[in-house]
């Protein structure tokens, strides 16, 4: 797990290096652009977030792998509020409805229980804060069917990654109101990482 664990955090940026530009980039910008306050960043990877993260909120970048995170530490920029923190998205490390905004950035494709990230994360927002994501998801018919044949060998691949989950109906099943604003293709459309959705989603009750 060590040396595919450097291996992934190794390629990662190069790995994605085609689809922030054409499609990412301008989308983490649109979706971080408005926030204020205590914001998690889970999952931070390598720091692909942090340049459009308002230099007004106080952000903890959540990574619990020690390779990204070595990356991630190393992006950081020491004048802006950003803390690094060894954590899972399943164990935040926040206090009851105390953080305004919970961002997932591709990130809960791969988390290992995806529903108890989902209540962590309603556990720590603020009853007015927002879970911001920007996420692969499982499409439909053929496509569906060709991301389950895949899953196996794409999750040994890439650390985890599950090709079809139906995230945005988890989310909602966590209770959250879902508002998705944007689905899109990176590349062609049949590339299994597709569809991509971008959105908020709000804490019900």
């Amino acid at each position: 797990m060590g040396l595919r664990s450097a291996l992934f955090a190794a390629q990662y940026e190069a790995a994605t290096r085609h689809g922030e530009p054409e499609a990412l980039t301008s989308r983490r910008a649109a979706l971080l652009s408005g926030l204020d306050g205590v914001v998690y960043d889970v999952g931070a990877g390598t720091g692909a977030n942090l340049p459009y993260l308002p230099t007004s909120c106080r952000v903890t970048a959540v990574e619990p792998d020690p390779n990204m995170r070595k990356r991630l530490q190393a992006r950081v920029d020491p004048a802006n509020n950003v803390r690094v923190v060894d954590a899972s998205a399943e164990a935040l490390p926040a206090d009851d409805a105390s953080v305004d905004a919970v961002v997932f950035t591709l990130v809960l494709c791969s988390v290992p229980e995806q529903a108890a990230a989902l209540a962590e994360t309603k556990r720590v927002l603020k009853p007015d804060g927002q879970l911001l994501f920007l996420e692969h998801v499982r499409g439909t018919g053929g496509h569906a069917r060709f991301q389950n044949m895949l899953r196996p060998v794409w999750s040994f691949a890439a650390q985890g990654c599950q090709l079809n989950r139906n995230t945005v109906a988890a989310i909602s099943a966590a209770g959250f109101t879902v508002a998705v604003q944007d689905e899109f293709a990176v590349g062609p459309a049949w590339l299994p990482v597709n569809p991509m959705v971008m959105g908020t989603a709000t804490p019900e009750g």
